[in-house]
């Protein structure tokens, strides 16, 4: 049976675990630079900025969504933001990834949000399939951008 619920600090290691092995499948394995200290800090410190919820199946956890509050500026009301959804291989199928959206879509519409949204690898066709067969789309008439290291300090300093 799937059960999802907020994430707790002692879900913190298995979180950060499972944001490595996310960093794998997506070909990234020393891209993460989070610590437990980090992940505890930005879930559950005085001023929190992100939100996780994860999927537990016989008492360990099977994957987790990540995620924060984005604001739409046409529609006047907040949206989510899916940073991350990963499920361990072994546990896919399950189920564990369309409880985990469905929840945030709960969250969604509970609080009158405007939209779920995330990104997704061109080349990820797996998770590309699975996310239209629940109705989601591609944002075809849009591009990601990103100003990050070398650059964004550069920008910082004008």
């Amino acid at each position: 049976m799937n059960t999802i619920r907020e994430a707790r600090p002692a879900d913190v290691p298995v979180i950060l675990q499972l944001i490595h092995d996310l960093a794998l499948y997506e070909r990234e394995p020393d891209a993460v630079r989070n610590t437990a200290g980090s992940l505890t800090e930005a879930l559950f410190g005085e001023r929190p900025t992100i939100y996780a919820h994860v999927a537990e199946a016989h008492g360990e956890v099977q994957g987790f969504a990540l995620w924060f509050l984005n604001y739409s500026t046409w529609e006047g009301v907040n949206g989510i933001y899916l940073e991350d959804l990963y499920v361990r291989p072994e546990a896919r199928g399950a189920g564990h990834g369309t409880a985990l959206l469905a929840n945030l879509a709960r969250i969604a519409s509970t609080r009158g949000y405007a939209r779920v949204e995330w990104s997704v690898l061109n080349w990820n066709e797996p998770s590309i399939s699975f996310y239209e067969s629940l109705g989601a789309y591609r944002q075809s008439d849009w591009s990601t951008f990103r100003l990050t290291g070398p650059a964004l300090a550069e920008v910082a300093a004008r």
